[in-house]
Protein backbone atom coordinates (compact mmCIF):
# COMPACT_ATOMS: atom_id res chain seq x y z
CA UNK A 1 0.00 0.00 0.00
CA UNK A 2 1.02 3.60 -0.57
CA UNK A 3 1.04 4.31 3.14
CA UNK A 4 3.62 1.60 3.97
CA UNK A 5 6.68 3.64 2.99
CA UNK A 6 5.27 6.73 4.68
CA UNK A 7 4.79 5.01 8.02
CA UNK A 8 8.21 3.37 7.77
CA UNK A 9 9.65 6.88 7.39
CA UNK A 10 7.59 8.19 10.34
CA UNK A 11 8.73 5.29 12.53
CA UNK A 12 12.34 5.89 11.55
CA UNK A 13 12.30 9.68 12.02
CA UNK A 14 10.81 9.51 15.51
CA UNK A 15 12.47 6.23 16.60
CA UNK A 16 9.05 4.68 17.22
CA UNK A 17 10.27 1.10 16.77
CA UNK A 18 12.41 1.42 19.90
CA UNK A 19 9.41 2.52 21.99
CA UNK A 20 8.10 0.07 24.59
CA UNK A 21 4.44 -0.27 23.62
CA UNK A 22 3.80 -2.61 26.54
CA UNK A 23 4.35 0.32 28.88
CA UNK A 24 2.48 3.07 27.02
CA UNK A 25 1.15 4.18 23.64
CA UNK A 26 3.29 6.41 21.46
CA UNK A 27 1.81 9.81 20.67
CA UNK A 28 2.42 11.55 17.36
CA UNK A 29 1.02 14.78 15.93
CA UNK A 30 -0.32 15.63 12.50
CA UNK A 31 2.49 18.18 12.16
CA UNK A 32 5.10 15.47 12.81
CA UNK A 33 3.49 13.13 10.28
CA UNK A 34 3.35 15.91 7.71
CA UNK A 35 7.00 16.83 8.27
CA UNK A 36 8.23 13.24 7.96
CA UNK A 37 6.31 12.72 4.70
CA UNK A 38 6.86 16.11 3.08
CA UNK A 39 9.14 14.77 0.34
CA UNK A 40 6.74 12.09 -0.89
CA UNK A 41 5.07 12.99 -4.17
CA UNK A 42 1.83 10.99 -4.04
CA UNK A 43 -1.13 12.43 -2.14
CA UNK A 44 -1.79 9.06 -0.50
CA UNK A 45 1.74 9.05 0.90
CA UNK A 46 1.72 12.49 2.51
CA UNK A 47 -1.87 13.48 3.27
CA UNK A 48 -2.31 13.08 7.03
CA UNK A 49 -6.02 12.26 6.76
CA UNK A 50 -5.33 9.38 4.37
CA UNK A 51 -2.33 8.08 6.32
CA UNK A 52 -4.41 7.94 9.50
CA UNK A 53 -7.49 6.33 7.94
CA UNK A 54 -7.13 2.74 9.13
CA UNK A 55 -10.77 1.62 9.37
CA UNK A 56 -10.09 -2.12 9.11
CA UNK A 57 -7.27 -4.42 10.16
CA UNK A 58 -6.27 -4.76 6.51
CA UNK A 59 -6.08 -0.96 6.04
CA UNK A 60 -3.19 -0.70 8.48
CA UNK A 61 0.35 -0.18 7.17
CA UNK A 62 2.55 -3.26 7.30
CA UNK A 63 4.64 -1.95 10.19
CA UNK A 64 1.45 -1.69 12.28
CA UNK A 65 0.36 -5.20 11.32
CA UNK A 66 3.80 -6.63 12.06
CA UNK A 67 3.99 -5.04 15.52
CA UNK A 68 0.31 -5.53 16.47
CA UNK A 69 -0.50 -1.80 16.57
CA UNK A 70 -3.45 0.39 15.72
CA UNK A 71 -4.09 4.13 15.60
CA UNK A 72 -6.50 6.22 17.65
CA UNK A 73 -7.12 9.98 17.41
CA UNK A 74 -6.98 11.51 20.90
CA UNK A 75 -7.23 15.20 20.08
CA UNK A 76 -7.60 17.30 16.97
CA UNK A 77 -4.21 16.77 15.27
CA UNK A 78 -2.86 14.25 17.80
CA UNK A 79 -2.83 10.44 17.60
CA UNK A 80 -1.96 7.50 19.84
CA UNK A 81 -0.24 4.43 18.38
CA UNK A 82 -1.48 1.61 20.59
CA UNK A 83 -0.52 -2.03 20.93
CA UNK A 84 -3.48 -4.41 21.12
CA UNK A 85 -6.75 -5.29 19.41
CA UNK A 86 -8.34 -2.21 17.93
CA UNK A 87 -10.94 -3.89 15.75
CA UNK A 88 -14.13 -5.91 16.09
CA UNK A 89 -15.23 -8.65 13.70
CA UNK A 90 -18.47 -8.21 11.79
CA UNK A 91 -19.62 -11.85 11.71
CA UNK A 92 -21.41 -13.05 8.58
CA UNK A 93 -25.14 -13.65 8.97
CA UNK A 94 -25.70 -16.98 7.29
CA UNK A 95 -29.45 -16.90 6.92
CA UNK A 96 -31.91 -14.21 5.91
CA UNK A 97 -34.58 -13.75 8.56
CA UNK A 98 -37.20 -13.58 5.86
CA UNK A 99 -39.20 -10.97 4.02
CA UNK A 100 -39.74 -7.72 5.89
CA UNK A 101 -42.81 -5.85 4.67
CA UNK A 102 -42.35 -2.09 4.67
CA UNK A 103 -44.71 -0.19 6.94
CA UNK A 104 -45.21 2.35 4.16
CA UNK A 105 -48.31 1.92 2.00
CA UNK A 106 -46.54 3.36 -1.05
CA UNK A 107 -43.23 2.68 -2.83
CA UNK A 108 -40.18 4.95 -2.64
CA UNK A 109 -38.98 5.63 -6.20
CA UNK A 110 -36.17 8.00 -5.19
CA UNK A 111 -34.55 5.42 -2.92
CA UNK A 112 -33.60 3.41 -6.02
CA UNK A 113 -31.40 6.18 -7.41
CA UNK A 114 -27.71 5.73 -6.54
CA UNK A 115 -25.90 3.32 -4.26
CA UNK A 116 -24.79 5.21 -1.15
CA UNK A 117 -24.64 3.92 2.40
CA UNK A 118 -26.77 6.84 3.55
CA UNK A 119 -29.63 6.22 1.14
CA UNK A 120 -29.78 2.50 2.01
CA UNK A 121 -29.93 3.37 5.70
CA UNK A 122 -32.61 6.00 5.05
CA UNK A 123 -34.66 3.45 3.14
CA UNK A 124 -34.38 0.93 5.98
CA UNK A 125 -35.50 3.59 8.45
CA UNK A 126 -38.35 4.85 6.23
CA UNK A 127 -39.56 1.27 5.88
CA UNK A 128 -39.44 0.99 9.70
CA UNK A 129 -36.89 -1.84 9.63
CA UNK A 130 -34.69 -0.01 12.15
CA UNK A 131 -37.65 0.51 14.48
CA UNK A 132 -38.70 -3.13 14.12
CA UNK A 133 -35.18 -4.44 14.74
CA UNK A 134 -34.96 -2.35 17.92
CA UNK A 135 -38.60 -3.07 18.83
CA UNK A 136 -39.14 0.64 19.37
CA UNK A 137 -41.80 2.48 17.36
CA UNK A 138 -40.87 5.79 19.00
CA UNK A 139 -37.51 6.18 17.22
CA UNK A 140 -37.12 9.34 15.12
CA UNK A 141 -34.10 10.70 13.24
CA UNK A 142 -32.34 13.35 15.35
CA UNK A 143 -28.58 12.95 14.72
CA UNK A 144 -26.55 13.11 11.55
CA UNK A 145 -23.11 14.31 10.51
CA UNK A 146 -19.90 15.36 12.19
CA UNK A 147 -19.40 16.65 15.70
CA UNK A 148 -16.55 16.94 18.19
CA UNK A 149 -16.37 14.78 21.29
CA UNK A 150 -16.30 16.08 24.84
CA UNK A 151 -13.39 14.97 27.01
CA UNK A 152 -13.50 11.38 28.25
CA UNK A 153 -11.13 8.76 29.62
CA UNK A 154 -11.09 5.09 28.70
CA UNK A 155 -9.04 1.94 29.01
CA UNK A 156 -7.61 0.06 26.04
CA UNK A 157 -5.68 -3.04 27.01
CA UNK A 158 -3.65 -2.07 30.11
CA UNK A 159 -3.47 1.59 29.10
CA UNK A 160 -5.63 4.61 29.91
CA UNK A 161 -6.21 7.14 27.15
CA UNK A 162 -7.71 10.60 27.39
CA UNK A 163 -9.70 11.88 24.41
CA UNK A 164 -10.81 15.45 23.86
CA UNK A 165 -12.33 17.27 20.89
CA UNK A 166 -11.98 14.49 18.32
CA UNK A 167 -14.21 14.73 15.28
CA UNK A 168 -16.74 11.90 15.04
CA UNK A 169 -19.43 11.07 12.56
CA UNK A 170 -22.51 8.87 12.74
CA UNK A 171 -24.44 8.00 9.61
CA UNK A 172 -27.68 8.36 11.56
CA UNK A 173 -28.86 8.64 15.13
CA UNK A 174 -32.42 7.94 16.27
CA UNK A 175 -33.94 9.02 19.55
CA UNK A 176 -36.90 7.31 21.15
CA UNK A 177 -38.71 7.55 24.43
CA UNK A 178 -36.11 5.48 26.31
CA UNK A 179 -33.08 5.14 24.06
CA UNK A 180 -30.77 6.71 21.50
CA UNK A 181 -29.67 4.46 18.62
CA UNK A 182 -26.46 5.33 16.74
CA UNK A 183 -25.72 3.71 13.38
CA UNK A 184 -22.48 3.17 11.49
CA UNK A 185 -23.32 2.17 7.90
CA UNK A 186 -21.18 0.50 5.23
CA UNK A 187 -21.74 -1.03 1.84
CA UNK A 188 -21.43 -4.81 1.63
CA UNK A 189 -18.38 -6.92 2.39
CA UNK A 190 -17.20 -5.57 5.75
CA UNK A 191 -15.34 -8.21 7.76
CA UNK A 192 -14.12 -6.02 10.61
CA UNK A 193 -14.22 -2.39 11.66
CA UNK A 194 -12.21 -0.25 14.03
CA UNK A 195 -14.00 -0.16 17.38
CA UNK A 196 -13.45 3.59 17.57
CA UNK A 197 -16.18 4.19 14.97
CA UNK A 198 -18.69 2.71 17.40
CA UNK A 199 -17.09 3.62 20.72
CA UNK A 200 -16.36 7.34 20.32
CA UNK A 201 -19.93 8.30 19.29
CA UNK A 202 -21.25 6.01 22.05
CA UNK A 203 -19.22 7.87 24.67
CA UNK A 204 -19.98 11.23 23.09
CA UNK A 205 -23.76 10.93 23.15
CA UNK A 206 -23.78 9.40 26.62
CA UNK A 207 -22.76 12.82 27.91
CA UNK A 208 -25.85 14.43 26.39
CA UNK A 209 -28.58 12.05 27.54
CA UNK A 210 -29.56 9.80 30.41
CA UNK A 211 -31.31 7.46 28.01
CA UNK A 212 -29.72 4.16 27.00
CA UNK A 213 -27.30 4.65 24.08
CA UNK A 214 -27.26 1.75 21.59
CA UNK A 215 -24.78 1.17 18.75
CA UNK A 216 -25.69 -0.53 15.47
CA UNK A 217 -23.63 -1.53 12.46
CA UNK A 218 -25.63 -1.54 9.21
CA UNK A 219 -24.80 -2.97 5.80
CA UNK A 220 -26.63 -3.23 2.47
CA UNK A 221 -25.93 -6.32 0.38
CA UNK A 222 -27.18 -7.07 -3.11
CA UNK A 223 -30.82 -7.31 -2.06
CA UNK A 224 -30.56 -7.63 1.73
CA UNK A 225 -30.20 -5.31 4.70
CA UNK A 226 -28.07 -6.53 7.61
CA UNK A 227 -27.95 -5.08 11.13
CA UNK A 228 -25.65 -5.92 14.04
CA UNK A 229 -26.25 -4.56 17.53
CA UNK A 230 -23.19 -4.17 19.76
CA UNK A 231 -22.80 -3.14 23.38
CA UNK A 232 -19.95 -2.23 25.70
CA UNK A 233 -20.06 -4.28 28.89
CA UNK A 234 -17.84 -1.72 30.59
CA UNK A 235 -18.50 1.85 29.46
CA UNK A 236 -14.90 2.87 30.12
CA UNK A 237 -13.30 -0.14 28.42
CA UNK A 238 -12.73 0.15 24.67
CA UNK A 239 -12.24 -3.62 24.34
CA UNK A 240 -15.41 -4.64 26.21
CA UNK A 241 -17.44 -4.62 22.99
CA UNK A 242 -19.65 -7.64 22.29
CA UNK A 243 -22.36 -8.58 19.82
CA UNK A 244 -25.93 -8.52 21.17
CA UNK A 245 -27.91 -9.67 18.15
CA UNK A 246 -27.99 -9.47 14.36
CA UNK A 247 -30.39 -9.97 11.49
CA UNK A 248 -30.51 -9.95 7.69
CA UNK A 249 -33.68 -8.99 5.85
CA UNK A 250 -35.22 -8.48 2.43
CA UNK A 251 -37.56 -5.49 2.27
CA UNK A 252 -40.67 -5.55 0.13
CA UNK A 253 -43.49 -3.08 -0.31
CA UNK A 254 -46.87 -3.80 1.20
CA UNK A 255 -49.04 -5.93 -1.04
CA UNK A 256 -46.11 -7.41 -2.97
Amino acid sequence: MAIDKSWEKIFKDYKISSHNFDKAPFFVTAAQIKKACQNFTETGQKEVRLLCKQDSRENRPQIFIKKGLFLLPVKNGRYAIVKGEGYVDIPPIAKTQGIYKSKLDFSLDTSLVGNSEMQHLDFAYASSLIRSFMRDDTLVLTIRGRKFTPEFLFKVGPHKINVKSVQTEVDAGYEGKDQVVLVEAKNSGTQNVIIRQLYYPFRQWQTHTKKTVVTLFFEKGNDTYSIWQFKFKDVENYNSIELVKSGKYKITAQGS
